[in-house]
């Protein structure tokens, strides 16, 4: 592609750097990271929290850069584009974003993109969203935390939210493959890091706002937090946002979004009512009420309150895209969203999931919701990453021994610590409890035994796996994937093996 091609959304036109025509450099690739620089690309020099590209500019070129985009003047022997009051952006990430956009041949203007931000939330919403949208006929991809999914296909990311590049790269394929729709998550580090940017989104949909992220080389306070899920609300043309967040105006701050509302709120322009639990043959769910801008009854096909939530922000969403109600409800009666409250097919009259929760607030979650559907036993299987605080194995220990009638403390991914003494630090926890409880190390062994002495009535939740399909033992990552395992024990008992 011609250089002033992917130049011209940062307000460069023309003329020569270096000595050298910018229209006369054809470029193959854009790049921002020295390792993968191959000839003939771009280089982009971002500013990491660890390392700066721009350190790495001269080897870039070395290897064959013949373009650089900087944030400060460097001499090097290729044009290089400098980022200050001329351009249209002083931000080597916001710069990558455009170039990429313009690389793709900006891939939103033939893809509607709808981007959903929370701490909790995200990634049931965007599949509930692809159920309804793929119900009404229309195929739809999606971006976070499973991967992407196009079709029958998934390709695994390490980003809930992938590089800018990435997020236009994969809108390019969506767009190739007939995609009318892409659901995405966008996570605050993300927005923070403009990894969505320089392009325009349908709808921004905003789930909850709680603490999460905070330290590290995420966030450095809750304000960050904050400001970073705001900026979605500059990038959508609506936005769609649960007034029952008592967050919610901090979010919608200095929006330039037409602002529309859901909730159990009266208030809520999309609001939901009549909430009950819904728990018959292959479904542990809910129904609701939908008033406001639609009137209809709904049932989704997962348990709880906060998926209730979930659901009637789908509904709004899809309400902003003229879907009709039979479409809503199919998609949400049979969504399936892996890892998160799936429920695995089992021989027997009890009910079996397999969920992310991998820590107290997310097992509290779960388990509580679990509750109230007055399961004969509640059981709960799980174990704690190693390399991870301690008193988040107190914590989660407490939290199963509390609302457990029975705890299956095993194996998660112990990373280089020794298994057993994760499990030790579980019980430390779950001991100031009245919770019985059990010790299998392996994993394996404890989904059998859960399935084996399950009774009628029993709902067991398999915890801290999810999506997941590996264990990280000794900083190998071994396959492991909880279906499988429930699936070959299941088929080994009716064939009498066991």
């Amino acid at each position: 592609m011609n250089l002033i091609k992917l130049l011209e959304p940062l307000g460069i036109i023309g003329g020569v750097h270096g000595g050298t025509k910018l229209r006369d450099v054809e470029i193959t690739d854009v790049v921002f990271d020295s390792r993968k620089v191959k000839p003939g690309c771009l280089f982009v020099c971002i500013k990491g929290s660890a390392q700066d590209g721009h350190d790495f500019a001269v080897k870039a070129v070395e290897t064959g850069a013949v373009c650089v985009v900087a944030e400060r003047e460097m001499d090097l022997g290729v044009p290089v584009i400098t980022l200050n009051e001329t351009t249209k952006v002083r931000d080597s990430r916001q710069a990558l974003a455009l170039i990429s956009a313009a690389f793709f041949n900006h891939p939103a203007r033939e893809v509607n993109v709808i981007c959903i931000t929370g701490t909790k939330g995200k990634t049931t919403t965007a599949i509930m969203l692809r159920s309804i949208l793929e119900a009404a006929g229309h195929k739809t991809g999606v971006i976070g935390t499973l991967g992407v999914l196009i079709g029958g296909e998934r390709i695994a990311i390490n980003n809930t939210t992938p590089s800018s590049y990435e997020v236009q790269m994969y809108l390019r394929k969506m767009a190739d493959a007939g995609c009318e729709y892409c659901v995405m998550e966008a996570s605050s580090i993300g927005l923070k890091d403009y990894r969505i940017f320089g392009f325009e989104a349908e709808i921004g949909l905003f789930t909850n706002f709680s603490e999460d992220h905070i330290g590290g080389v995420e966030h450095p306070n809750m304000q960050d937090y904050l400001e970073s899920k705001r900026k979605l609300f500059r990038l959508c043309k609506v936005g769609v946002v649960n007034i029952d967040d008592e967050s919610w105006r901090e979010i919608i701050e200095g929006h330039t979004a037409e602002i529309k509302t859901y909730g159990f709120s009266p208030n809520a322009q999309m609001r939901g009512e009549d909430y009950r639990l819904m728990h018959r043959p292959g479904i542990l769910g809910s129904t609701f009420h939908v008033a406001g801008e639609r009137e209809f009854i709904t049932e989704v096909g997962l348990p709880g309150k906060f998926n209730a939530y979930n659901a009637l922000g789908a509904i709004a969403v899809c309400h902003e895209l003229g879907v009709n109600e039979d479409d809503i409800n199919r998609g949400l009666v049979s969504v399936k969203v892996k890892g998160r409250a799936e429920r695995a097919s089992v021989d027997g009259d009890y009910t079996l999931l397999i969920d992310y929760a991998h820590n107290a607030v997310s097992m509290e979650s779960i388990l509580s919701t679990l509750r109230e559907y007055k399961p004969q036993r509640l059981i709960c299987l799980f174990g704690a990453g190693g390399n991870r605080s301690k008193v988040r194995r107190y914590e989660m220990g407490e939290v199963s021994g509390r609302l457990a009638d029975l705890s299956v403390i095993t194996s998660d991914n112990p990373r280089f610590e020794e298994p057993l003494d994760i499990i030790e630090d579980i019980k430390t926890g779950i001991v100031k409890t009245e919770g019985k409880y059990i010790v299998i190390p392996d994993r394996i062994e404890a989904i059998h035994y859960v399935i084996e002495n399950a009774e009628a009535g029993d709902i067991i939740v398999l915890a801290g796996k999810g999506q997941e399909d590996y264990q990280e033992i000794k900083g190998v990552k071994h396959h492991l994937d909880e279906r499988e395992v429930i699936a070959e024990f299941l088929e080994k008992r009716k064939r009498g093996r066991i």
